[in-house]
């Protein structure tokens, strides 16, 4: 399954449609349980005759393959974090719990990240991909801050503080918001930052730039 988001050390990924999954190794290893047995629980979870849809079985364990010691193409599968609670329920003990809170979370932090990607490429597409090419391993803080300067230096906040103070529900794109003066000085910025990323490395260089291209901006209209 092609990645959006690499697989990290607990096999929690983001897929390809924006949906956090994990990988069923991984699952097994944690939860110290043979593979093959963890396969094993998720064929009668996902049995015709189980009880549980065709639909939510489609949608949550997605079948995948995977190299074993030998060399060998072997089976495994990728869940969403729902296909991973049905699966987990029945594990149980103070290790197991340890292991679900600490998957929980990572789901968590996950789906945070997801959310700021998606975010980031609805309003900033060529900037995310930029991110993405010099930061070899990107955090959700690379793509809010890169968003957030341009924001601020456009509204004089955050996309958050900006939603809190125009009562814009969280997650909801600031633009229809914007004046068309604002909308077009961030387009600018925006298409600015794309070469400054490349260019200029460091965040706090490409501020100032940014900021004495606005100056600059603002003297010629002046």
């Amino acid at each position: 399954m092609k990645q959006l988001i690499p697989m990290d050390t607990l096999g929690v990924f983001a897929d390809a449609k924006d949906t956090a999954r994990v990988n069923s190794l991984f699952v097994a290893k944690f939860f110290e349980k043979r593979h093959d047995h963890v396969l094993r629980d998720i064929a009668k979870i996902t049995a015709p005759k189980s009880g549980l849809s065709e639909e939510f079985s489609r949608g949550n364990f997605a079948p995948s393959k995977y190299k074993d010691s030998t060399g060998r193409m072997s089976p495994c599968y990728e869940m969403t974090r729902d296909g991973f609670t049905l699966l987990v329920m029945g594990y149980t003990g103070a290790k197991a719990m340890k292991f679900k809170e600490l998957y929980i979370k990572r789901f968590n932090e996950m789906e945070k990240f997801i959310n700021t990607l998606v975010t980031a490429r609805k309003e900033f597409p060529l900037l995310t991909e930029n991110i993405k090419l010099i930061h070899d391993n990107p955090k959700p803080y690379h793509f809010s801050n890169e968003c957030d300067m341009i924001n601020r230096i456009v509204t004089g906040m955050s996309a958050k503080q900006f939603r809190q103070a125009h009562g814009i529900a969280k997650g909801e794109s600031i633009r229809p918001f914007l004046s068309a003066e604002q909308i077009e000085l961030m387009d600018k910025l925006q298409k600015v930052d794309i070469g400054l990323l490349l260019a200029v490395p460091d965040y706090e260089q490409r501020k100032r730039q940014l900021e004495w291209y606005v100056a600059r901006l603002k003297r010629q209209i002046a």
